[in-house]
Protein backbone atom coordinates (compact mmCIF):
# COMPACT_ATOMS: atom_id res chain seq x y z
CA UNK A 1 0.00 0.00 0.00
CA UNK A 2 3.00 2.14 0.79
CA UNK A 3 3.45 4.22 -2.73
CA UNK A 4 6.49 4.63 -2.62
CA UNK A 5 13.05 4.09 -13.05
CA UNK A 6 30.75 5.84 -19.88
CA UNK A 7 31.28 5.44 -23.33
CA UNK A 8 34.83 4.31 -23.23
CA UNK A 9 36.80 7.79 -24.07
CA UNK A 10 38.10 7.84 -27.37
CA UNK A 11 41.58 6.94 -28.64
CA UNK A 12 43.80 9.45 -28.79
CA UNK A 13 43.94 10.85 -32.76
CA UNK A 14 46.76 9.46 -34.42
CA UNK A 15 50.16 11.79 -33.36
CA UNK A 16 53.50 11.58 -34.96
CA UNK A 17 56.24 10.11 -33.24
CA UNK A 18 58.89 12.61 -32.06
CA UNK A 19 61.34 10.17 -33.75
CA UNK A 20 60.32 11.04 -37.18
CA UNK A 21 61.35 14.66 -36.56
CA UNK A 22 64.94 14.08 -35.77
CA UNK A 23 67.66 14.53 -38.40
CA UNK A 24 69.67 11.20 -39.07
CA UNK A 25 73.19 11.63 -39.14
CA UNK A 26 75.76 10.13 -41.51
CA UNK A 27 79.27 8.19 -39.65
CA UNK A 28 81.70 10.21 -42.23
CA UNK A 29 79.74 13.78 -41.73
CA UNK A 30 81.66 16.38 -40.30
CA UNK A 31 79.55 17.53 -36.69
CA UNK A 32 77.84 20.68 -37.03
CA UNK A 33 77.52 23.04 -33.82
CA UNK A 34 74.29 24.30 -35.26
CA UNK A 35 71.56 23.79 -32.88
CA UNK A 36 68.69 21.53 -34.07
CA UNK A 37 65.14 23.26 -35.58
CA UNK A 38 62.55 23.87 -32.90
CA UNK A 39 59.77 21.16 -32.60
CA UNK A 40 63.21 18.05 -33.19
CA UNK A 41 64.41 16.52 -30.32
CA UNK A 42 68.40 14.64 -30.92
CA UNK A 43 69.40 11.85 -29.45
CA UNK A 44 70.76 12.62 -25.94
CA UNK A 45 73.95 13.18 -25.98
CA UNK A 46 74.19 14.11 -29.70
CA UNK A 47 73.75 16.47 -31.82
CA UNK A 48 71.72 16.20 -35.43
CA UNK A 49 74.88 16.07 -38.61
CA UNK A 50 74.60 17.16 -41.59
CA UNK A 51 73.44 15.32 -44.51
CA UNK A 52 75.77 14.36 -47.36
CA UNK A 53 76.94 16.95 -50.29
CA UNK A 54 73.74 16.64 -52.87
CA UNK A 55 71.50 16.41 -50.48
CA UNK A 56 69.11 18.58 -48.66
CA UNK A 57 66.46 18.38 -45.79
CA UNK A 58 64.38 21.30 -45.31
CA UNK A 59 64.04 20.21 -41.15
CA UNK A 60 68.39 19.90 -41.54
CA UNK A 61 70.39 22.52 -40.38
CA UNK A 62 72.37 24.49 -43.01
CA UNK A 63 74.72 22.55 -44.00
CA UNK A 64 78.57 22.56 -43.15
CA UNK A 65 80.04 22.88 -46.99
CA UNK A 66 81.61 19.30 -48.03
CA UNK A 67 85.65 18.98 -48.11
CA UNK A 68 87.44 20.49 -51.46
CA UNK A 69 88.07 18.27 -53.94
CA UNK A 70 91.98 19.07 -53.93
CA UNK A 71 91.65 16.90 -50.76
CA UNK A 72 90.94 13.88 -52.64
CA UNK A 73 93.81 11.83 -54.68
CA UNK A 74 92.36 12.55 -57.87
CA UNK A 75 88.73 13.46 -58.50
CA UNK A 76 87.32 10.08 -59.79
CA UNK A 77 87.98 8.85 -56.52
CA UNK A 78 86.39 12.08 -54.98
CA UNK A 79 83.25 11.61 -56.89
CA UNK A 80 83.41 7.43 -56.18
CA UNK A 81 83.78 8.42 -52.38
CA UNK A 82 80.94 10.76 -52.91
CA UNK A 83 79.31 8.08 -54.20
CA UNK A 84 80.05 5.49 -51.75
CA UNK A 85 78.81 8.09 -49.16
CA UNK A 86 75.50 8.69 -50.66
CA UNK A 87 74.77 4.87 -51.12
CA UNK A 88 75.84 4.07 -47.65
CA UNK A 89 72.85 3.04 -45.51
CA UNK A 90 71.59 5.79 -42.94
CA UNK A 91 71.70 4.60 -39.41
CA UNK A 92 68.06 4.70 -37.92
CA UNK A 93 67.91 7.63 -35.89
CA UNK A 94 68.49 7.46 -31.58
CA UNK A 95 64.68 6.81 -30.02
CA UNK A 96 63.14 9.98 -28.64
CA UNK A 97 62.23 9.95 -24.75
CA UNK A 98 59.30 7.70 -24.42
CA UNK A 99 56.19 9.44 -23.32
CA UNK A 100 54.50 8.45 -20.33
CA UNK A 101 52.99 4.76 -20.65
CA UNK A 102 49.25 6.39 -19.38
CA UNK A 103 49.62 8.95 -22.53
CA UNK A 104 51.04 6.44 -24.93
CA UNK A 105 48.40 5.42 -27.44
CA UNK A 106 47.93 2.26 -28.48
CA UNK A 107 48.66 1.12 -31.86
CA UNK A 108 47.91 -1.61 -33.95
CA UNK A 109 50.27 -2.85 -36.79
CA UNK A 110 48.85 -0.82 -39.27
CA UNK A 111 49.53 2.02 -37.11
CA UNK A 112 45.77 2.68 -36.19
CA UNK A 113 45.42 3.03 -32.60
CA UNK A 114 43.33 0.77 -30.38
CA UNK A 115 41.13 2.40 -28.04
CA UNK A 116 41.75 1.42 -24.43
CA UNK A 117 39.05 -1.49 -23.35
CA UNK A 118 35.89 0.31 -21.80
CA UNK A 119 35.69 0.65 -18.16
CA UNK A 120 32.58 -2.06 -16.90
CA UNK A 121 29.30 -0.24 -16.84
CA UNK A 122 27.78 0.10 -13.50
CA UNK A 123 24.54 -2.38 -13.21
CA UNK A 124 21.30 -0.73 -13.86
CA UNK A 125 18.76 -0.87 -10.79
CA UNK A 126 16.64 -3.27 -11.98
CA UNK A 127 19.27 -5.37 -12.77
CA UNK A 128 20.85 -5.50 -9.58
CA UNK A 129 17.25 -6.16 -8.02
CA UNK A 130 16.60 -9.72 -10.45
CA UNK A 131 20.32 -10.25 -9.26
CA UNK A 132 18.89 -9.93 -5.83
CA UNK A 133 15.65 -11.78 -6.55
CA UNK A 134 17.52 -14.42 -7.99
CA UNK A 135 19.82 -14.97 -4.85
CA UNK A 136 16.08 -16.13 -2.88
CA UNK A 137 14.46 -19.03 -2.63
CA UNK A 138 11.15 -17.74 -2.96
CA UNK A 139 10.79 -15.88 -6.58
CA UNK A 140 7.67 -14.79 -6.47
CA UNK A 141 5.15 -11.66 -5.88
CA UNK A 142 1.52 -11.25 -6.77
CA UNK A 143 1.61 -14.14 -8.78
CA UNK A 144 4.44 -13.27 -10.78
CA UNK A 145 7.88 -15.25 -11.13
CA UNK A 146 10.20 -12.72 -10.77
CA UNK A 147 12.60 -12.98 -14.30
CA UNK A 148 14.98 -11.16 -16.35
CA UNK A 149 13.19 -8.01 -16.09
CA UNK A 150 14.99 -6.49 -19.18
CA UNK A 151 12.73 -9.51 -21.19
CA UNK A 152 9.98 -9.54 -19.23
CA UNK A 153 7.75 -7.15 -18.86
CA UNK A 154 5.75 -8.28 -15.47
CA UNK A 155 9.02 -8.59 -13.79
CA UNK A 156 9.93 -5.15 -14.62
CA UNK A 157 6.98 -3.59 -13.88
CA UNK A 158 7.23 -4.80 -9.99
CA UNK A 159 10.17 -4.37 -9.99
CA UNK A 160 10.37 -0.71 -10.77
CA UNK A 161 7.71 -0.38 -8.40
CA UNK A 162 10.00 -1.36 -5.39
CA UNK A 163 12.61 1.11 -7.11
CA UNK A 164 9.63 3.83 -7.17
CA UNK A 165 8.66 3.16 -3.62
CA UNK A 166 12.37 4.05 -2.14
CA UNK A 167 12.90 7.61 -4.35
CA UNK A 168 15.53 5.24 -6.44
CA UNK A 169 17.54 4.80 -3.77
CA UNK A 170 18.69 0.86 -4.76
CA UNK A 171 20.16 -0.43 -1.50
CA UNK A 172 16.62 0.45 0.15
CA UNK A 173 14.92 -1.24 -2.51
CA UNK A 174 17.08 -4.41 -2.30
CA UNK A 175 16.22 -4.29 1.40
CA UNK A 176 12.25 -4.12 0.83
CA UNK A 177 12.65 -6.45 -1.94
CA UNK A 178 14.78 -9.24 0.22
CA UNK A 179 11.68 -8.28 3.00
CA UNK A 180 8.88 -8.78 0.61
CA UNK A 181 10.71 -11.76 -0.74
CA UNK A 182 11.13 -13.56 3.03
CA UNK A 183 7.11 -12.44 4.03
CA UNK A 184 5.92 -13.96 1.12
CA UNK A 185 7.66 -17.26 1.69
CA UNK A 186 6.28 -17.54 5.36
CA UNK A 187 3.02 -16.38 4.88
CA UNK A 188 1.96 -17.67 1.21
CA UNK A 189 -0.28 -15.17 0.13
CA UNK A 190 -1.50 -17.06 -2.76
CA UNK A 191 -2.92 -19.92 -0.73
CA UNK A 192 -4.45 -17.32 1.63
CA UNK A 193 -6.41 -16.02 -1.32
CA UNK A 194 -7.53 -19.77 -2.28
CA UNK A 195 -8.54 -20.11 1.23
CA UNK A 196 -11.94 -19.98 2.46
CA UNK A 197 -12.10 -17.32 5.38
CA UNK A 198 -14.80 -17.21 8.50
CA UNK A 199 -17.87 -16.09 7.03
CA UNK A 200 -19.37 -15.02 9.94
CA UNK A 201 -16.11 -12.59 10.62
CA UNK A 202 -15.61 -10.92 7.22
CA UNK A 203 -18.58 -11.33 4.87
CA UNK A 204 -19.55 -7.83 3.70
CA UNK A 205 -16.43 -6.70 5.40
CA UNK A 206 -14.56 -6.36 2.06
CA UNK A 207 -15.02 -6.03 -1.80
CA UNK A 208 -13.07 -5.66 -5.28
CA UNK A 209 -14.53 -4.19 -8.30
CA UNK A 210 -13.66 -3.31 -11.93
CA UNK A 211 -14.81 -0.99 -14.27
CA UNK A 212 -14.15 -0.75 -17.54
CA UNK A 213 -14.81 0.76 -20.58
CA UNK A 214 -17.90 -0.06 -23.00
CA UNK A 215 -15.29 0.51 -25.79
CA UNK A 216 -13.65 -2.92 -25.73
CA UNK A 217 -10.62 -0.69 -24.24
CA UNK A 218 -7.69 -1.69 -22.20
CA UNK A 219 -8.27 0.69 -20.08
CA UNK A 220 -9.37 -0.13 -15.93
CA UNK A 221 -9.85 1.06 -12.38
CA UNK A 222 -9.52 -1.46 -9.97
CA UNK A 223 -10.90 -0.90 -6.52
CA UNK A 224 -10.58 -2.38 -3.28
CA UNK A 225 -13.98 -1.66 -0.62
CA UNK A 226 -13.73 -1.99 3.13
CA UNK A 227 -16.87 -1.15 4.75
CA UNK A 228 -16.41 -1.07 8.68
CA UNK A 229 -20.17 -0.42 9.07
CA UNK A 230 -20.46 -4.02 8.05
CA UNK A 231 -18.25 -5.77 11.06
CA UNK A 232 -20.95 -7.76 13.68
CA UNK A 233 -18.66 -8.14 16.30
CA UNK A 234 -15.71 -6.09 17.06
CA UNK A 235 -13.96 -8.95 19.19
CA UNK A 236 -14.74 -11.48 17.20
CA UNK A 237 -13.65 -9.78 13.67
CA UNK A 238 -10.51 -8.24 15.31
CA UNK A 239 -9.67 -10.02 18.44
CA UNK A 240 -7.36 -12.83 16.41
CA UNK A 241 -5.04 -10.25 14.84
CA UNK A 242 -3.60 -13.24 12.18
CA UNK A 243 -7.12 -14.08 11.17
CA UNK A 244 -7.84 -10.79 10.02
CA UNK A 245 -4.41 -9.96 8.35
CA UNK A 246 -4.58 -13.52 6.42
CA UNK A 247 -8.08 -12.25 5.19
CA UNK A 248 -7.38 -8.51 4.53
CA UNK A 249 -3.65 -9.86 2.22
CA UNK A 250 -5.94 -12.06 0.62
CA UNK A 251 -8.57 -9.18 -0.53
CA UNK A 252 -5.01 -7.07 -1.27
CA UNK A 253 -3.83 -10.56 -3.27
CA UNK A 254 -7.54 -10.18 -5.45
CA UNK A 255 -7.34 -6.53 -6.69
CA UNK A 256 -3.90 -6.50 -7.59
CA UNK A 257 -4.90 -9.95 -9.52
CA UNK A 258 -7.76 -7.91 -11.36
CA UNK A 259 -4.99 -5.18 -12.36
CA UNK A 260 -3.31 -8.36 -14.87
CA UNK A 261 -0.02 -7.37 -14.26
CA UNK A 262 1.43 -10.91 -15.23
CA UNK A 263 -0.30 -10.46 -18.36
CA UNK A 264 1.17 -6.82 -19.14
CA UNK A 265 2.95 -5.89 -22.13
CA UNK A 266 3.92 -1.75 -21.34
CA UNK A 267 6.84 -1.32 -18.99
CA UNK A 268 6.62 1.37 -16.36
CA UNK A 269 9.13 4.54 -15.67
CA UNK A 270 8.86 6.35 -12.10
CA UNK A 271 6.68 8.54 -13.69
CA UNK A 272 4.10 6.66 -15.55
CA UNK A 273 2.20 3.47 -13.75
CA UNK A 274 -1.68 2.47 -14.20
CA UNK A 275 -1.07 -0.49 -12.65
CA UNK A 276 -2.95 1.13 -9.25
CA UNK A 277 -5.91 0.63 -6.87
CA UNK A 278 -8.06 2.65 -5.86
CA UNK A 279 -9.33 1.97 -1.95
CA UNK A 280 -12.27 3.15 -0.37
CA UNK A 281 -12.70 2.34 3.47
CA UNK A 282 -16.56 3.11 4.66
CA UNK A 283 -16.42 4.30 8.51
CA UNK A 284 -20.16 4.66 8.48
CA UNK A 285 -21.73 3.62 12.11
CA UNK A 286 -18.20 3.02 13.70
CA UNK A 287 -17.85 6.41 15.86
CA UNK A 288 -16.58 3.98 18.83
CA UNK A 289 -13.48 2.71 16.74
CA UNK A 290 -11.58 5.29 18.55
CA UNK A 291 -12.38 3.51 21.82
CA UNK A 292 -11.14 -0.55 20.17
CA UNK A 293 -7.83 -1.66 21.26
CA UNK A 294 -7.75 -4.54 19.47
CA UNK A 295 -8.83 -2.03 16.23
CA UNK A 296 -6.17 0.42 16.61
CA UNK A 297 -4.21 -3.00 16.53
CA UNK A 298 -5.30 -4.33 13.89
CA UNK A 299 -5.00 -0.87 12.11
CA UNK A 300 -1.66 -0.80 12.77
CA UNK A 301 -0.67 -3.98 11.63
CA UNK A 302 -2.57 -3.39 8.12
CA UNK A 303 -0.61 -0.55 7.21
CA UNK A 304 2.68 -2.04 8.06
CA UNK A 305 2.11 -5.34 6.27
CA UNK A 306 0.94 -3.26 2.72
CA UNK A 307 3.09 -0.82 3.22
CA UNK A 308 6.10 -3.04 3.45
CA UNK A 309 5.12 -5.94 0.80
CA UNK A 310 2.32 -3.81 -2.24
CA UNK A 311 4.49 -1.09 -2.85
CA UNK A 312 3.14 1.26 -5.58
CA UNK A 313 -0.50 -0.34 -5.71
CA UNK A 314 -1.97 2.73 -4.38
CA UNK A 315 -3.76 5.41 -6.98
CA UNK A 316 -5.65 6.69 -3.91
CA UNK A 317 -7.39 6.35 -0.89
CA UNK A 318 -10.42 7.31 0.51
CA UNK A 319 -11.87 7.80 3.78
CA UNK A 320 -15.54 8.31 3.76
CA UNK A 321 -18.06 9.09 6.04
CA UNK A 322 -15.72 9.49 8.72
CA UNK A 323 -16.23 10.36 12.13
CA UNK A 324 -14.04 13.22 14.04
CA UNK A 325 -13.28 10.71 16.96
CA UNK A 326 -11.37 9.13 14.28
CA UNK A 327 -7.88 11.12 13.85
CA UNK A 328 -5.80 8.69 15.30
CA UNK A 329 -5.98 6.23 12.20
CA UNK A 330 -4.42 9.33 10.91
CA UNK A 331 -1.17 9.61 13.71
CA UNK A 332 -0.46 6.00 12.67
CA UNK A 333 -0.40 5.93 9.19
CA UNK A 334 2.26 9.13 9.30
CA UNK A 335 4.41 6.52 11.08
CA UNK A 336 4.06 3.96 8.20
CA UNK A 337 3.85 5.66 5.32
CA UNK A 338 5.42 7.87 3.11
CA UNK A 339 4.53 11.83 2.69
CA UNK A 340 3.57 11.47 -0.64
CA UNK A 341 1.64 8.75 -0.18
CA UNK A 342 -0.01 10.57 2.23
CA UNK A 343 -0.94 13.24 -0.29
CA UNK A 344 -3.16 10.61 -1.85
CA UNK A 345 -5.73 10.48 1.27
CA UNK A 346 -8.81 11.93 1.28
CA UNK A 347 -10.65 11.57 4.42
CA UNK A 348 -14.38 12.61 3.44
CA UNK A 349 -17.23 12.80 5.93
CA UNK A 350 -20.23 12.59 3.16
CA UNK A 351 -19.94 8.96 1.22
CA UNK A 352 -22.37 9.95 -0.71
CA UNK A 353 -20.30 12.37 -2.78
CA UNK A 354 -17.53 10.06 -3.66
CA UNK A 355 -18.55 10.02 -7.08
CA UNK A 356 -17.63 13.06 -7.51
CA UNK A 357 -14.17 13.03 -6.50
CA UNK A 358 -13.99 10.85 -10.41
CA UNK A 359 -15.45 13.54 -13.12
CA UNK A 360 -11.63 14.07 -14.31
CA UNK A 361 -10.96 9.91 -14.36
CA UNK A 362 -8.84 8.83 -17.66
CA UNK A 363 -11.89 6.13 -17.59
CA UNK A 364 -15.16 7.87 -19.18
CA UNK A 365 -18.36 7.92 -16.94
CA UNK A 366 -16.43 6.25 -13.58
CA UNK A 367 -18.58 8.14 -11.09
CA UNK A 368 -21.42 7.50 -12.69
CA UNK A 369 -20.20 3.11 -12.57
CA UNK A 370 -19.93 3.54 -8.42
CA UNK A 371 -22.93 2.01 -6.75
CA UNK A 372 -25.57 4.52 -5.82
CA UNK A 373 -24.73 4.71 -2.39
CA UNK A 374 -21.65 6.27 -2.95
CA UNK A 375 -23.62 8.81 -5.67
CA UNK A 376 -22.95 6.92 -8.76
CA UNK A 377 -25.47 5.02 -10.70
CA UNK A 378 -23.95 1.32 -10.80
CA UNK A 379 -25.13 -1.74 -9.08
CA UNK A 380 -24.73 -2.21 -5.01
CA UNK A 381 -21.20 -4.02 -4.01
CA UNK A 382 -23.04 -7.03 -2.67
CA UNK A 383 -24.27 -7.58 -6.46
CA UNK A 384 -21.22 -6.17 -8.48
CA UNK A 385 -18.01 -6.52 -5.84
CA UNK A 386 -16.35 -9.90 -5.69
CA UNK A 387 -15.49 -11.00 -2.05
CA UNK A 388 -12.77 -13.30 -1.07
CA UNK A 389 -13.92 -16.95 -0.58
CA UNK A 390 -15.84 -17.68 3.14
CA UNK A 391 -16.82 -20.62 4.37
CA UNK A 392 -20.74 -21.99 4.06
Amino acid sequence: MADQDTKAPEAAAVTTSAAELVPVATPEAPASTAPPLAGTAAPSGDVPAEKPAGKTDERAPVPTPAPAAAEAPNALEAKSAEKTEALAPEPAAAPAPAASKEAEPKTAEIGVPVAPAPAPAASAPLKDLWTTAQAHTHKEIWGVSLTDPETHVPSQIILQKYLNANDGDLAKAKDQLTKTLDWRAKTKPLELLEKKHNKEKFSGLGYVTTYTTDTGSKAKEVFTWNIYGSVKSMDDTFGKLEDFINWRVALMELAVHDLSISTATERITAEQDPYKIYQVHDYKSISFLRQAPAVKAASKETITVLAANYPELLKEKFFINVPVVMGFMYAVMKLFVAPNTLKKFHPMSNGGALAEEFSASELPGLGEKLPKEYGGQGPELSKLGKQTPLEE
